[in-house]
């Protein structure tokens, strides 16, 4: 501790909680909540987004394993959100593609939204409703053994590349 901070230390605080913690906590509540309302545990799970963190940079780009199951996981750090839905892998920019305002999981309605102008996007990022005017922007993606390398330099908007945004996927 540096004898010029006059700021008490909080280490042993009982109020200081690390953020691994919290958001644990902050899970926990979620399905408590989900299972209250007679949401099965499974699709309680699949449904909670999970924060991540890229495993590696392979070239600048993030790499995350592949998901096992359906659901939702976002990395605020490199601004990606992984979707495993139905069979397929998808990898979308955080941003909602109307004013750039980060896109929530919304685990009730099971689709996306902005909470700025509440546009709603499918867990595949097509466009439901709402001030956007098309669907969430992709990444190309690769397949690198048992991970995801998402091209963060590659992204697809679907009203500008119909073709890259409809490819931007991986089959799983």
């Amino acid at each position: 501790m540096d004898p010029n901070d006059t700021a008490p230390a909080c280490d042993s605080c009982e109020l200081s909680l690390d953020r691994r913690r919290f958001l644990q906590g902050v899970g926990f509540a979620s399905l408590a909540v989900l299972a209250g309302l007679g949401v099965p545990r499974g699709v309680a799970l699949a449904m909670t987004p999970v924060p991540t963190r890229a495993r590696r940079l392979l070239a600048g780009n993030p790499t995350y394993p592949i998901p096992a199951a359906d659901g939702v996981q976002i990395d605020h750090d490199q601004e990606v959100i992984l979707v495993r839905w139905q069979g397929a892998i998808y990898a979308f920019n955080l941003s909602c593609p109307h004013q750039r305002t980060a896109l929530r999981w919304n685990e009730g309605a099971g689709q996306f939204q902005c909470p700025k102008h509440h546009s709603k996007y499918r867990p595949d990022g097509t466009f439901v409703s709402g001030r956007a005017t098309r669907g969430m922007d992709r990444f190309s993606m690769t397949r690198a053994g048992n991970e995801v390398v998402v091209d963060v330099n590659a992204m697809h908007k679907e009203d500008h590349d119909q073709a890259g945004w409809d490819t931007a996927v991986l089959h799983v």
